[in-house]
């Protein structure tokens, strides 16, 4: 049940034998849920630590027209809102939803506090952990003030090519994926793409797109 686990961010460099013998001193639960069922709502109060321990879950927002607008996917074994587990206003910033049947070990703030307190590593790799979520929350709300459909297009290249000695990205989501973290309908990213093909900012074929002009494309982030 808890094999995962050992590849979980907040118990990287910990055994199994170890993590069960942690969690065995505190109190938790595994709680289950149906594909699409809803999780968490945002503006709920994060009273737990909780870690997918199988399938996946989505985070989305609903925006002032009413569009769903998917942040992100979080499969298993990977921990929900960690940086929002302590503060002033420790609440989910969006709505948790099962992308399919999901196991979820629900860990207690108190009994939370108590691991990271008996083990330093956990703790450390919790400190690690909400700092990277801060960066990748930062990037996001960089990448959805982007107005236009090209420069959300753009933004997405150039970041799959940073540290890359290519000028070719390999797109790991279908064009509906796509759409749904964009924000935007799946036709209008289509004519976007074939548009700044047309325009020669990149060449797309399939799930192959080549930059063409990275000067170019960076204007669409302007």
């Amino acid at each position: 049940m808890f094999e995962k686990l050992i590849f979980c961010p907040l118990f990287v460099g910990l055994d199994n034998e170890t993590i069960i013998h942690l969690l065995n001193q505190v109190q938790h639960q595994i709680l289950q849920y149906k594909k699409d069922q809803l999780i968490a709502y945002s503006g709920d109060e994060v009273e737990s630590q909780m870690i997918v321990l199988k399938g996946s879950v989505k985070g989305e927002m609903v925006d002032f027209t009413g569009k769903t607008i998917k942040i992100e996917d979080i499969a298993s074994p990977r921990p929900l809102a960690p940086a929002f587990l302590f503060g002033n206003r420790n609440s989910f910033p969006v709505n948790i939803v099962a992308n399919s049947d999901v196991e979820i070990l629900v860990i207690p703030k108190p009994s939370f506090l108590q691991l990271m307190q008996i083990n330093e590593t956990i703790l450390e790799n919790f400190l690690i952990l909400i700092s990277n979520r801060a960066q990748f929350l930062s990037n996001k709300i960089r990448f959805l003030s982007f107005q236009t459909i090209k420069g959300k297009i753009a933004h997405y290249l150039l970041e799959s090519l940073k540290n890359k000695e290519t000028d070719v990205v390999i797109l790991d989501k279908s064009q509906n994926e796509l759409a749904e973290s964009f924000g935007v309908a799946r036709p209008s990213l289509g004519r976007a793409l074939r548009e700044m093909d047309h325009e020669g900012y990149i060449e797309a074929k399939g799930k192959q797109i080549r930059i063409l002009d990275k000067r170019k494309l960076s204007e669409l982030l302007k």
